[in-house]
C-alpha cells in the first residue's frame, strides 16, 4: 500500500524550517506486517526534541529517514503471531522496541533493550529490515515507528493497548513526553513525598516530570527554564518557585528554596550548563538524573571529589527507566483520575503538511506540546 510521510534527507538545513523545508512530505510503499508486525493507521503524532535532534545533526540517523516516535495510532492489522493487540484497538507507539529476551528485557529494563537499540541505531524495525521504500530505495525507519505518516508497519513490541477512557488524541504524548518525564521522577529518580525536586528545562517532557514530581507529593518543587510564560505554566501546574536560568544568582535561589539544595535535580535540557547547573543545586547526598539528550560530543567537567564526600549519585534516565505495558496504562489511569493533567501540556494541533513551520515553534523554545493530527 502507499503512505505519506514526512521524509529528511539531509540533516543541517537552516532554519526557518519553513523555507528550508528539511521534511519533504512523500508518497512511500508501504510492505504488509509480517509475522510479529502490526499495520496501523496514525492518529497523532507529538512533535519532540528528538526529532528535532535528528532534523540539526544533533543525533545523527541514517537517511533517507521517515521521522516520528511520539504517536497514537489504530490498528488496521496484524502478523503472524501477534495476540496482544487486535485490528481495531487503539495503541500508544513506543520508541524502543523490547525483545524480552536480551539481559536488560529480563532484568525488567527493556527501555534498554539491546536488539531495540541496534534496531533504532540502523534504521530497522525489531526483527530486522525495512518496510517503508520509494522509486529510489529503502527508507530507513527513525525509533521504529515512523509516526509522522498517515500509516506505518511497527512491530508488535512497539505497541501498547489502551482503553477508551483517554482522547486518542491526546494520547499520543504518552508514548514518549510522558513515559520519559513521570518514568524519570516515579522510577528512575524514585522521588519521596516531602522530598524537595528541582526541574530543570520545561519542555514537553520536562513539564510531564513536574506534573510526576507534583503528584510524588514533592516539596519544595522548583521549576526552571528560560522562557517566562514557561514557567509562570509551572506555577500553575504544582511548582513551589520558578527561576529563570539566565539569573546568575539561579543556583542560589534555588539552594535558598529548598533550604540547602534539592534532594532530587532533574535536567531535561539536553545541554551541558543545564546539566552543571542541576548538579550545582543538588543537596549533599542528593541525586540528580539527566534525560537530556545533548550532542554526542558534549563532555561536563565534574568535580569528582563532591561525589564522595558529598555521596551524590548521577543517573541517567532513557524513556523514564520504563516498562511501557505497565507505565503507559498507569499513567493513562493517573490522568484519568485528575492525577496528571496532562492536557494542559498541549499546543498546537497541526496537519502534516505544516510540520516543518511546527519544528522552528519548537526551536523556538516557547511552545508547548504540538501535535501532528491525522
Amino acid at each position: 500500500m502507499k503512505t505519506r510521510a514526512a521524509v529528511l534527507r539531509e540533516m543541517g538545513l537552516p532554519a526557518p524550517f519553513a523555507e528550508s523545508r528539511p521534511l519533504r512530505i512523500t508518497e512511500l510503499d508501504l510492505a504488509p506486517p509480517g509475522p510479529g508486525e502490526v499495520l496501523v493507521k496514525m492518529i497523532a503524532a507529538g512533535l519532540c526534541h528528538s526529532d528535532l535532534s535528528v532534523i540539526t545533526g544533533v543525533r545523527p540517523r541514517p537517511l533517507p529517514m521517515a521521522l516520528g516516535h511520539e504517536a497514537s495510532a489504530k490498528v488496521l492489522e496484524v502478523g503472524a503471531g501477534v495476540t496482544h493487540v487486535r485490528p481495531g484497538q487503539t495503541v500508544v507507539l513506543v520508541f524502543v522496541p523490547s525483545c524480552g529476551h536480551c539481559t536488560p528485557c529480563m532484568e525488567g529494563r527493556p527501555a534498554l533493550c539491546e536488539p531495540g537499540a541496534q534496531a533504532n541505531a540502523q534504521g530497522e524495525i525489531l526483527g530486522g529490515g525495512r518496510r517503508l521504500s520509494s522509486s529510489e530505495g529503502a527508507v530507513n525507519h527513525h525509533c521504529g515507528v515512523s509516526a509522522f505518516a498517515d500509516h506505518a508497519v511497527v512491530s508488535a513490541r512497539s505497541c501498547i493497548p489502551i482503553d477508551d477512557t483517554i482522547d486518542p488524541v491526546l494520547a499520543a504524548v504518552f508514548g514518549c513526553a510522558v513515559l520519559t518525564g513521570v518514568g524519570a521522577v516515579v522510577n528512575t529518580g524514585k522521588v519521596t513525598a516531602g522530598a524537595s525536586a528541582l526541574i530543570v528545562g520545561l519542555g514537553g517532557v520536562g513539564l510531564s516530570a513536574l506534573l510526576g514530581a507534583v503528584a510524588s507529593g514533592a516539596q519544595p518543587l522548583v521549576a526552571v527554564d528560560v522562557h517566562p510564560q514557561k514557567l509562570e505554566l509551572a506555577l500553575s501546574l504544582g511548582a513551589t518557585h520558578a527561576v529563570n536560568a539566565k539569573d546568575p544568582d539561579a543556583v542560589a535561589k534555588i539552594r535558598e528554596a529548598t533550604r540547602g539544595g534539592a534532594d532530587y535535580a532533574f535536567e531535561f535540557a539536553g545541554a551541558v550548563p543545564a546539566m552543571e547547573l542541576a548538579y550545582a543545586a543538588t543537596r549533599r547526598g542528593g541525586t540528580t538524573v539527566t534525560a537530556g539528550l545533548p550532542h554526542p560530543d558534549a563532555r561536563w567537567a565534574l568535580q569528582q571529589l563532591s561525589l564522595t564526600a558529598e555521596e551524590r549519585t548521577i543517573k541517567g534516565s532513557y524513556i523514564g527507566s520504563c516498562i511501557p505495558a505497565r507505565d503507559v496504562p498507569r499513567y493513562i489511569g493517573l490522568y484519568s483520575h485528575g492525577r496528571l493533567p496532562v492536557d494542559r501540556l498541549l499546543g498546537q494541533q497541526l496537519k502534516l503538511d505544516d510540520i516543518n513551520a511546527g519544528f522552528d515553534t519548537l526551536a523556538g523554545g516557547s511552545g508547548l506540546r504540538d501535535l501532528i493530527v491525522f
